[in-house]
């Protein structure tokens, strides 16, 4: 029992339904792991104790009783700051938003609750959720729990960063540009990335804001892909008023053993290169797929132009965020895209061309999207699973210093933008389809490093299947040393 803080929600669920442990017992272990490491990680940065420890010491009268809460009784979380919960705040890492404190629960967090999970804190992320690192003026830095120097990735930074270093149950997160995926890569976690409007967004939005936005999702972070489908299928559904016009149901995997899948491996990209010891881990990974009889591809690919997609995506990203921006930043983006060569496809100029697009310009590359996505579709008539990156390379030093676009991240030796690695963000999520991030090994400098499974539209249920398989007979998440 003495690492049942590394547990899946799942198996720590039966041990609390089998009263092997108290909820409350279970609570006081993670508040004690809390309390010893979360100092330098910085990755839990509000809890509500008094209101846990009330949750569990119910969730345990309720056990003695006979009674189930659900299928996470008991199981104490965290979330990702940006979620509103009653009594905390949701501030997006925005000082101006530091005294928001919102009145009703996000969905995704009731339906938890609901579920039996213990929420007792909330976990850091950057400034609006814009980063691959998690890091603002509220709350400061979260550091990776592999590398205290490195980031833990963005924008469930602190998501990823406290599930891998055994300070919460199961986490849930947001994510536009791989804000998911991204920090269970470089955390050693994993992450799902939903299709498209099967998770509500009602509650995790800036204050004021009630509709949905373009590319965005919410999902879950997680120990184990078991643990990902149970808190999907928790998390998932219409909310009001769409319930009263359909109801969700997930497709049923299309595979269940792995000699049945049938596996595209695309390690990196033209013009998007990836660390040549992270394309062995995703290799060596495709052959053991190969090995249990799975179909592997080495060259398929959907027909699509990786430059065009890469510029769809970054159009169609920024301009979904483009309401936060101040009438002083798109002064500033009327005068690069100004100054700018049509030719300019830097990140920079994009972010400025999104920034400032006329409706019909929007509709044109919503149109290419539309194109790009057919042509997913017919990628999956032959094939199962694409299996790719989530990133560049593994998790990089912090870097705080001027934009986003600036600062320079090592691949190969070589010196690129660290926005560049967003390819692998947009590739497949500009068209809406789900993915999942597992762990694919650890690298020479024992930094973990995470595949990337995407499936077809709506069938999330067949890459958390090729997870889960990989989980139990090739590798399952590893503690990062200091934590254990």
């Amino acid at each position: 029992m003495t690492d049942i803080h590394f547990q899946p929600a799942y198996k720590q669920a039966e041990l609390l339904a089998s009263g092997e442990i108290g909820a409350e017992e279970l609570l006081d272990h993670y508040l004690d792991r809390v309390d010893k490491y979360n100092g330098d990680l910085n990755a839990v940065i509000w809890m509500d104790v008094e209101g846990a420890k009330a949750r569990a010491r119910s969730a345990d009268k309720a056990r003695a009783r006979g009674d189930s809460l659900g299928p996470l009784h008991g199981v104490p979380m965290t979330i990702k700051e940006s979620y509103n919960l009653m009594g905390s705040p949701s501030t997006w890492g925005n000082p101006a938003w530091k005294d928001h404190f919102p009145e009703r629960n996000a969905l995704s967090v009731q339906r938890l609750l609901d579920a039996g999970a213990n929420i007792f804190g909330k976990t850091n992320v950057p400034f609006m959720l814009a980063d691959w690192q998690s890091f603002n003026d509220i709350y400061g830095t979260t550091n990776n729990p592999w590398d205290l120097t490195r980031t833990p990735g963005g924008s469930s930074g602190g998501s990823a960063a406290a599930l891998a270093a055994g300070l919460s149950g199961l986490e849930i997160g947001s994510d536009i540009g791989a804000s998911i995926r991204n920090p269970a890569h470089y955390c050693g976690v994993s992450g799902h990335k939903p299709t498209y409007g099967v998770i509500p967004g009602h509650g995790q939005k800036p204050p004021g804001i009630v509709a949905d936005s373009d590319i965005a999702v919410l999902g879950p972070l997680a120990r184990s892909a078991i643990d990902l489908e149970i808190a999907l299928d928790i998390m998932a559904g219409a909310g009001q008023p769409q319930n009263a016009a359909w109801h969700l149901g997930f497709k049923p995997s299309r595979h269940r053993r792995l000699s049945d899948f049938r596996v595209a491996v695309m390690t990196s990209a033209p013009g998007f290169d990836v660390d040549d010891e992270y394309q062995a881990c995703l290799n060596s990974i495709a052959d053991k797929l190969e090995q249990a009889g799975a179909t592997v591809s080495r060259t398929a690919r959907p027909e699509v132009d990786a430059a065009h997609a890469f510029e769809t995506y970054i159009l169609l990203l920024r301009a979904a965020t483009s309401g936060a921006l101040t009438e002083e930043q798109l002064e500033r983006f009327r005068g690069i895209v100004a100054n700018a060569n049509q030719e300019e496809k830097n990140y920079l100029t994009l972010m400025a061309r999104a920034g400032t697009l006329s409706h019909k310009d929007w509709l044109r590359i919503n149109n290419d999207r539309h194109h790009i996505a057919l042509k997913w579709h017919a990628f999956f008539k032959d094939w199962d699973i694409l299996l790719c990156p989530a990133a560049a390379g593994p998790a990089f030093p912090q870097n705080q210093q001027g934009e986003r676009q600036d600062r320079m991240i090592d691949v190969n030796d070589r010196q690129q933008p660290s926005t560049d690695q967003m390819f692998w963000a947009g590739y497949s999520n500009m068209v809406d389809l789900p993915s999942t991030v597992v762990p694919a090994g650890i690298t020479k400098a024992g930094l973990p490093v995470g595949l990337q499974a995407v499936a077809a539209y709506g069938e999330d249920k067949t890459s958390l299947a090729l997870c889960q398989l990989i989980e139990e007979q090739f590798l399952s998440f590893t503690p990062p040393p200091a934590y254990k």
